[in-house]
This record gives C-alpha cells, sequence and structure tokens, in this order.
C-alpha cells in the first residue's frame, strides 16, 4: 500500500526554520520525481520545490533561496528545509509523487502550467502538515 506522511510543522516566528518530512512507504521514492506543495486558505494549491529521479532540485521563486528540497533514500524519505520563513509561507505543506517515469525535465520546470495536473495523476499524496509563520 503507497502512503505519504507528512510531519515537521508548526508555528514558528518571522526569521525561524522548519525542516518537514515525508516518508515513503510501498514505493521507491528515490525512482520518482517528488514535490512539495502547499496550500494557504482561500488559495489555489501551489508547487513548492522538487527533485527529480537524479537528484536535480528546482524551486518556485518565492522560495528560491530559503527552502532545500533533498531525499534519504535510505529512509526512502523526503524533505523539505524551510530558512527565513515568511508569515506568506504559512500554509498546509504536502508532499507527493508524480506518476511513474515522469520526465527529469519537467520535474524540475516550476513554468510549467499542468504541474499540479499531472501529480494528481498519480495519486501519490501526503496528508498536509500545517506550518505557520508568524511576524
Amino acid at each position: 500500500q503507497v502512503q505519504l506522511v507528512e510531519s515537521g510543522g508548526g508555528s514558528v516566528q518571522s526569521g525561524e526554520s522548519l525542516r518537514l518530512s515525508c516518508a515513503a512507504s510501498g514505493f521507491t521514492a528515490s525512482l520518482y520525481c517528488m514535490g512539495w506543495f502547499r496550500q494557504a486558505p482561500g488559495k489555489e494549491r501551489e508547487a513548492v520545490a522538487g527533485i527529480n529521479s537524479r537528484g536535480s532540485t528546482s524551486f518556485a521563486d518565492s522560495v528560491q533561496g530559503r527552502f532545500t528540497i533533498s531525499r534519504d533514500n535510505a529512509k526512502n524519505t523526503l524533505y523539505l528545509q524551510m530558512n527565513s520563513l515568511k508569515p506568506e509561507d504559512t500554509a498546509m505543506y504536502y508532499c507527493a509523487a508524480a506518476p511513474r517515469f515522469y520526465s527529469d525535465g519537467l520535474c524540475l520546470d516550476f513554468t510549467y502550467e499542468r504541474r499540479l495536473t499531472d501529480f494528481s495523476k498519480s495519486g501519490y499524496w501526503g496528508q498536509g502538515t500545517q506550518v505557520t509563520v508568524s511576524s
């Protein structure tokens, strides 16, 4: 049974850091394009970071330079290190896997309009972890 379980969310002050974890089971996450998404109240879900099967990474402009995505293949776990957090980073954060054999290039392309649609096709999504940043 495929499962993605996020953890590590919480409430922090502006400028502080958090590390989110996403434990995968039922599939080998390192073989997939994996991504972090977030959704704030009243807003659409947006892509935040991606890592392809080769380990290359990419980020949304809004978090570039502040967030890092990584994975521990031995633990089958994905991470999102978030530094210099801002109130506008407040959202529910989700990890997800793209469908198997997803393009490594598309995995890193944050200009691709169908990114969320494509990730939704896999059905591999976590339940989310809340991040709240206060000023």
